[in-house]
């Protein structure tokens, strides 16, 4: 586990602007799991965070400077340069794109507009196939987190009978009050091995959808209680993020044969095709009071990793954010 001595917040100058380039002054920081994959060397689908050098996470800021027509002063744009102050660019780059604050509260980008929303509505759709009216029974782990709370509601809307899992009866309440879901429990009030029988009398014929963002005794409770032809989402496995030593993996992965269950990780950056739907699907269901949305906010750039930390403990509902500035 990391702890705060791990970071340094550092002081520099901020270099005069080039042609074609543009200052922006931050707002809004994500801070999100697969950063601690980022903390260490091993091959992965995005690069390492290279020690003394700025780390890097999703941002929504405001241009307050610029020398470059498309991008000019007062527009707001979403980034990847977080975990700052204050960032240069010309724009060239994919990850930095202007968007509307008059659609929505800007900082809705980095969740239920942005990649967190699209992360669970690339999971459901497209790799675990949810169509509408399914009737399914779909269990989601991490149930109240960013991730977990869109995906249980997109599988409401979509006719099925969700089940979440959290750390605390916060969330709970938060998931049967708010998000309407059917059925949630504390695991850490039922116990870590006990998951798998909450799950039998929760869920006695069995489930159709696993929605992973936990990993560990949450996928060894699910394979348990699969329907044969079962689709098991890997989004995420935060349970495995910081342990010392290898994982021996689930000790029931041989039911996925007999059971002949689909079991597919996926990264959402492969899924932008997926865009367009989204946006249209997922406007239509914020105006039509079908998604709720909660955000955690720490305020200061010099408590970012107290932030990022505390995701880890499980101290966030919904999408952990960091207010920079205004």
């Amino acid at each position: 586990m990391p702890t705060e001595d791990d970071f340094q917040l550092v002081k520099v100058g901020v270099p005069d602007l080039k042609d074609s380039e543009f200052l922006v002054r931050s707002i809004w920081m994500s801070v999100d799991p697969y950063m601690r994959g980022r903390m260490r060397e091993i091959r992965s689908y995005i690069s390492p965070f290279e020690i003394g050098k700025p780390l890097e996470g999703g941002c929504v800021d405001q241009i307050i400077k610029s020398n470059n027509d498309r991008f000019t002063v007062g527009n707001y744009v979403l980034g990847n340069l977080g975990w700052r102050e204050y960032w240069i660019s010309d724009g060239s780059g994919s990850d930095i794109m202007k968007i509307d604050p008059n659609l929505a509260p800007i900082q809705w980008y980095l969740g239920i507009l942005g990649l967190t929303g699209l992360t669970a509505y690339v999971g459901l759709l497209k790799i675990a196939q949810l169509t509408d009216n399914s009737n399914s029974t779909v269990f989601v782990s991490a149930a109240a987190g960013a991730v977990g709370s869109v995906a249980c509601q997109i599988a409401k809307i979509k006719g099925c009978r969700v089940i979440g899992s959290v750390g605390s009866q916060e969330k709970v309440k938060w998931l049967l009050d708010q998000a309407r879901i059917d059925h949630a429990f504390n695991y850490k009030e039922v116990g870590e091995n006990n998951i798998s029988d909450e799950l039998k009398k929760i869920c006695p014929r069995g489930i159709d959808i696993y929605f992973d963002n936990v990993g560990g005794k949450h996928l060894e409770a699910a394979l348990d209680n699969m329907k044969t032809f079962g689709r098991i989402v890997l989004c995420g496995m935060i349970s495995q993020y910081n342990l010392t030593s290898t994982s021996t993996g689930p000790s029931n992965l041989f039911l996925a044969v007999p059971n002949r269950l689909k079991l597919q990780g996926f990264i959402v950056r492969d899924h932008y095709d997926m865009l367009n739907d989204f946006y249209a699907d997922m406007s239509n269901w914020i105006g039509e009071g079908k998604i709720k949305w909660r955000e955690t906010v720490i305020e200061g750039i010099e408590n970012a990793p107290k932030a990022f930390l505390s995701l880890f403990k499980g101290e966030n509902i919904g999408k952990m954010l960091v207010k920079v500035g205004f």
